[in-house]
């Protein structure tokens, strides 16, 4: 068995010190998350040290641990363990051949990079590898890299930001062979002064670490196309657009709806041509489908694996999963769970797919607030309302403070007989739901993840409310 890393090859990477010879076979920060033969990073964050958890780490079967001081039990010494993290997620990217796609984007990365995997995966018997979860920033994105196994065929990370400059130091650590930008969209708007125009240029800060003669993938249908395409040209060997413009190098040229959900799509790549289906509905995921097939193609992937994959894939957990659950008051109820992260993009895309959604009995939707949003957060949660209208919700409960101007707008227009209700948490939340769920109902949850409505997706789940 080739084991992750040995000892020796992890001091060497972080220029520390092995107190004794061990391997491991994964790598982690959590100490909740350590299995039996992972390696252990003591991390010093704000708010906790992992130094101070150790020792559980050692007794959930910890090969060792990487710290910044001298602790009981197999260890590699080093002055700082998050730069030792950067430099073993160097090393990792160095020894691989992998071909490397970077996923970045405003909405779609996860889905889109988890498709990817699926695709590259199935094509390569099991040789691809991705980060998990969304470990997308400044810590997860290193994590990610250090856990990939030497002989990758491939590795697909997803880069995330909400400031300036962030991906140009991720980027400049996953070196990938190809690049995609989703979609761009206002999200840590209230991070930019300069508005959307700073988001696509930090967006853009993903081509800066393409490896020579890479390739960048970009959105030919985003208003910021042009500006874009610039800023990828400056970096890319190849620079290759997506969407439904007849302008776009891979686009849809056909699309309908799948019979049991999803899309047919015929798309055209170039001179080739590719009839596929989605498992996941909506245009959206026929977009980023177009770049899921550009990504694969540039890397030497297989397409009819790509297709395979797409027609496979079901909802991810936080990102559009379905359960049916069963009732207290008896029956069932579908339960959409969209909990992880909203932004007026991602809102308008999933009340669109809701207003589609067939259901014998009411549809309902708990809607929490938009984060991140700075001076614009009163105009887009106001603007929030006509999407609401538009999706046909039945009943509307609706969290946090920034709501209330959701409220102001819906109670000029709605509909009397729609009940709509306004709380503070996911508990109100939680209440609020299980006192009027009934057989049939289709319930839609969706929020900024601060508010915790993965909490209430659980509890309905787990009967548990």
């Amino acid at each position: 068995m080739t084991h992750l890393w040995t000892s020796s090859a992890i001091a060497e990477a972080t220029a520390g010190k092995a107190s004794a010879d061990f391997t491991a076979d994964g790598v982690a920060f959590d100490s909740r998350e350590i299995g039996p033969g992972d390696l252990f990073v003591a991390l010093k964050g704000e708010h906790s040290d992992g130094h101070l958890h150790v020792e559980q780490a050692f007794s959930s079967g910890a090969a060792g641990a990487l710290v910044s001081k001298p602790v009981d039990g197999p260890h590699i010494l080093v002055t700082d363990t998050a730069q030792a993290l950067d430099a073993l997620a160097k090393a990792s990217r160095a020894r691989t051949d992998a071909k490397i796609i970077g996923v970045t984007g405003s909405v779609g990365k996860t889905g889109t990079k988890e498709a990817l995997y699926a695709a590259l995966k199935r094509c390569s018997f099991g040789a691809a590898h991705r980060s998990v979860k969304s470990y997308n920033n400044h810590v997860g994105v290193p994590l990610s890299l250090s856990r990939m196994p030497e002989d990758s065929k491939y590795g697909i990370f997803e880069m995330g930001m909400n400031h300036a400059h962030e991906l140009s130091a991720l980027t400049r650590l996953v070196r990938p062979h190809a690049a995609i930008i989703t979609a761009i969209a206002p999200v840590h708007i209230g991070n930019f002064p300069n508005g959307e125009l700073s988001i696509v240029d930090a967006k853009a800060e993903i081509f800066e670490g393409l490896m020579p003669g890479g390739t960048a993938i970009i959105p030919h249908d985003s208003p910021y196309y042009q500006r874009l395409r610039k800023k990828a040209e400056r970096y890319a060997g190849e620079v290759i657009s997506f969407g439904f413009d007849t302008e776009a190098d891979v686009r849809a040229v056909d699309m309908v709806s799948a019979p049991e959900g999803g899309s047919l799509v015929t798309a055209k790549l170039g001179d080739q041509s590719l009839c596929f289906t989605i498992a996941e509905a909506g245009q959206h995921w026929v977009s980023n489908s177009l770049a899921i097939l550009a990504a694969v193609r540039a890397v030497g992937g297989d397409l009819a694996s790509a297709g395979l994959a797409l027609a496979e894939m079901s909802g991810i957990d936080g990102r559009g999963r379905r359960h049916f659950v069963s009732l207290k008051s008896g029956g069932k109820a579908v339960v959409i769970d969209e909990s992880y992260n909203a932004n007026p993009a991602s809102m308008k895309a999933t009340l669109q797919l809701f207003a589609a959604e067939q259901s014998t009995g009411r549809k309902i939707t708990i809607l929490g607030a938009m984060g991140e949003l700075g001076e614009q957060s009163v105009h887009y949660h106001a603007a929030l309302a006509d999407d609401i209208l538009q999706s046909g919700a039945d009943a509307i409960i609706l969290v946090g403070e920034d709501m209330a101007h959701t409220v102001a707008e819906l109670d000029r227009n709605l509909d009397p007989n729609v009940k709509i209700s306004h709380v503070e948490n996911a508990s109100e939340a939680l209440a609020e739901a299980g006192k009027m769920l009934d057989d049939g109902d289709a319930l839609l949850i969706k929020g900024s993840n601060y508010l915790g409505l993965s909490s209430v997706v659980s509890a309905l789940v787990s009967g548990e409310y």
